[in-house]
């Protein structure tokens, strides 16, 4: 909470299952599976949280959470002096034995959390998109509105539509006027009939708001006790809810190229393509804005090292990394071992993979602990890696949490 200023509380969802991202989810949930070499999904929404000095905040999981909890319990380690927290709270089940049935849900059978803090304002973010986000901004808008709940939107092909909630905005371009969860064929813009507003499931209420509206969600037997598809247009049709534009949101040291930037990767080829953007000379996401950092906690490494010719182009190499083969626009997290005469391209592997001496991996994702021995090939036989591994709508290959290769 800034000094003086209202007081908010984070709440983060990450009990989503992530079934379009298997194999990657197969062990962990979503928000923690790893993203750009050193850092985890949740770690993008909890640093713009973070940043804009939103520092009690609380993360509700629920699907194979222990690889989350313990990423945020051993990383998010806020001021106790302070009264700030980042904690991670799984279903608890305190409205009878059940699991949660949606988003909604979940903060229904969190509301204790909030009854606790009594905060003016609670945000409500999704945690496994990349993209960074000043939340204050969007936090004085909503104030100055009045409006119950305050959206987050971005502007998105109108052929996207049923992979995102659409809002249609009024003619004052902020009161939502609509909220479609998912539709296949909605209005276009009012200035530019080919694109919608896509919700990026980031939410700021007004705690009174926010509390009425689960309470008549959780009596309607018919809802889906979900934010986008039950909460979202029950406020529109209050006339509660409005639309934060996210093109007008900006962060110090953005730059032209990375400006507006969000992802939402939740399948293989967002998740590769995103990878993509971070290796480029001007990357479309740039991980080296030291004004708005992104945070995470990658353990005590050794500097990575290059040995018996070992090179690498177009990458990012992560500490404890051994390269003695070619590395070319691959991102490596840490402990990453490529063996000589070994050639990685266009690749992201994981903590601790191995790439055998001679072995060849184009085009894949391969989660932690893959060994792929010496002499193998991944991308290199379509048919093959078909009938072995996991492969995309795209063509990336993935393997899973410590996969045998053949």
């Amino acid at each position: 909470m800034r000094r003086g200023g209202p007081s908010v509380l984070g709440i983060v969802l990450a009990g989503g299952e992530g079934k379009r991202l298997m194999p990657l989810t197969a062990d962990r949930a979503k928000p923690a599976v790893a993203f750009g070499g050193t850092y985890r999904l949740v770690d993008f929404v909890l640093s713009n949280l973070v940043n804009a000095d939103i520092l009690r905040i609380c993360v509700l999981t629920q699907y194979k959470s222990h690889s989350l909890d313990r990423h945020i319990t051993t990383t998010w380690r806020m001021s106790s002096l302070l009264g700030n927290y980042v904690t991670p709270v799984p279903a608890q089940q305190r409205l009878g034995p059940r699991w949660y049935l949606g988003s909604a849900d979940a903060i229904l059978q969190s509301l204790n959390l909030v009854h606790d803090e009594q905060p003016d304002y609670v945000a409500v973010f999704g945690a496994d998109h990349v993209y960074r986000m000043d939340p204050w901004q969007m936090l004085q808008q909503h104030i100055e509105g009045g409006a119950g709940v305050t959206v987050a939107g971005i502007r998105v092909p109108r052929a996207e539509s049923s992979s995102f909630g659409v809002i249609t905005p009024g003619s004052d371009g902020q009161t939502v006027e609509r909220f479609l969860e998912k539709p296949a064929d909605p209005p276009g813009l009012a200035d530019d009939p080919e694109r919608v507003f896509a919700s990026m499931g980031n939410y700021i209420f007004t705690t009174k708001a926010l509390v009425e509206s689960l309470q008549r969600d959780a009596e309607d037997q018919n809802s889906v006790h979900d934010m986008g598809g039950s909460i979202l247009p029950q406020l529109t049709g209050r006339g509660e809810a409005q639309l934060y534009d996210f093109s007008a949101n900006h962060v110090p040291g953005e730059t032209s190229r990375d400006r507006g930037y969000w992802r939402d990767v939740g399948t293989l080829d967002a998740y590769y393509d995103a990878h993509m953007d971070l290796i480029a000379e001007r990357p479309a996401f740039n991980l080296y804005n030291r004004s708005w950092p992104i945070y995470t906690h990658s353990g005590q490494l050794s500097p990575a090292r290059f040995n018996a010719g070992g090179m690498a182009s177009e990458s990012i190499i992560s500490a404890g990394c051994l390269i003695r083969g070619q590395v070319t626009r691959s991102v490596l997290s840490p402990g990453v071992v490529v063996d000589p005469g070994a050639v990685v391209q266009g690749s992201v592997l994981h903590d601790n993979v191995h790439i055998g001496r001679g072995a060849v991996v184009r085009g894949a994702v391969l989660d932690k602990g893959v060994q792929v021995p010496p002499g193998a090939t991944i991308g290199v036989n379509p048919e093959r890696d078909a009938e072995l591994y996991t492969v995309s709508k795209s063509g990336v290959i993935a393997l899973g949490k410590g996969q045998t290769v053949s």
